[in-house]
């Protein structure tokens, strides 16, 4: 019997990152759950290809942008279910026997949003971004996402839009199952700008989009502080 998951991971010149979120995935290899990693890459100019050429991993590569990388890369995707995760994310320890006991439903999932490093900043953020998934079923990009590939090809995948594509495609989910896993990312956006600031600009930029700006324009507004990986 095939092993069910493909792993998909966006990236744009994330080659410092890559390793750590590979490595913590090594337990799904050998607990039989992984068929594949896919990275999709955006055009990177450091060793993110060649390390993904190391490691194994099926390479797909296009223009930069977050939906049209996801988009590409779930198109490639062989495995019964899907499990997006950036590359600077890495699942904690023992991820796999959550993952194993969902496999059996039909509901997507999402993982507990974590910091790799602590403080009063990284507990509040983490501590609203898991709220926001409970009450408004609206988890980021950043806590992943598990999700049958007949279930996300019926709903239409995701948007290729530089921005905003988890939650265009979260509002188009029924109710997202919490697994109580965390996932825990980079910081390094959050300390570079400030908890508060960084947080205000997500928020700001969530409500321009739901009250109907163009993502190409978010995009823009965003990109200056932060290039996505």
């Amino acid at each position: 019997m095939r092993a069910p998951i493909s792993v998909i991971i966006p990236t744009l010149n994330a080659g410092a990152a890559l390793p750590g979120c590979v490595a913590a995935l090594m337990e799904g290899l050998e607990a039989g759950l992984i068929r594949e990693v896919i990275v999709t890459d955006g055009g990177s100019t450091d060793d993110t290809t060649a390390i993904a050429d190391q490691i194994g991993a099926e390479l797909v590569t296009g223009a930069a942008s977050r939906g049209g990388q996801l988009r590409r890369g779930c198109a490639a995707a062989a495995g019964d279910w899907l499990l997006v995760l950036h590359a600077d994310t890495q699942l904690a320890p023992g991820w796999t026997d959550a993952v194993a006991d969902h496999l059996g439903l039909d509901a997507p999932a999402t993982f507990r949003l974590g910091f790799d490093q602590g403080g009063a900043g990284a507990a509040i953020t983490s501590a609203w971004a898991n709220l926001r998934t409970r009450l408004f079923n609206l988890p980021y990009g950043d806590q992943g996402l598990l999700i049958r590939a007949a279930q996300f090809e019926a709903l239409g995948g995701y948007a290729d839009i530089p921005l905003m594509e988890d939650v265009d495609l979260a509002r188009r989910l029924p109710k997202i199952t919490p697994l109580p896993v965390t996932a825990r990312t980079s910081a390094a956006r959050y300390v570079r700008e400030g908890w508060l600031r960084r947080g205000l600009r997500n928020l700001t930029l969530l409500l321009r989009y739901r009250l109907g700006a163009d993502p190409h324009a978010l995009a823009q507004a965003y990109r200056p502080s932060s290039r996505r990986s």
